[in-house]
C-alpha cells in the first residue's frame, strides 16, 4: 500500500507543479494535514479577532486622549484668563497707588497758596 502512495505521488509530482506542493505536504504530515490546517485556521482567526480588539483598544484609548487633552486645553484657558484679569486687577491698583508727581506738585503749590492767604 505505501509503494503504491509513492508511486501516485511521484505521478502527481510529474504532471502538475502546484501538485508537487500537496504531494510533499501529503508526504510530511500524511493524514493529519486537515487537522493542522484546522488548527492554523483557528489561529488564524484567533489572531484577526485579537486584532480587533487591539484596534477599538486603540481607538477608546485615542478618543479618550483627545477628550483628555480637549479639557486641559480648555481648563489651561481659564487659568490664562484668570492670570490676566488678576494681573490687570494689579496693574490697575498699582495705577492707582502711583503717585502722580505733576498732580502732586500742583497740590502742594495750592497748598501753599492756601497757607499763605
Amino acid at each position: 500500500m505505501a509503494k503504491n502512495d509513492k508511486s501516485k505521488t511521484e505521478d502527481i509530482i510529474a504532471t502538475d507543479p502546484s501538485s508537487k506542493i500537496d504531494a510533499i505536504k501529503q508526504l510530511i504530515f500524511g493524514e493529519n494535514i486537515q487537522e493542522y490546517n484546522h488548527e492554523f485556521e483557528a489561529v488564524k482567526q484567533d489572531i484577526l479577532s485579537k486584532k480587533k480588539e487591539l484596534e477599538n483598544l486603540i481607538d477608546d484609548v485615542k478618543a479618550e486622549l483627545l477628550q483628555n487633552i480637549d479639557n486641559l486645553s480648555t481648563d489651561i484657558n481659564i487659568r490664562i484668563t484668570e492670570l490676566e484679569n488678576t494681573l490687570d486687577d494689579k496693574a490697575e491698583a498699582l495705577d492707582d497707588k502711583k503717585l502722580d508727581r505733576r498732580l502732586f506738585g500742583d497740590l502742594l503749590i495750592k497748598l501753599g497758596e492756601k497757607i499763605s492767604n
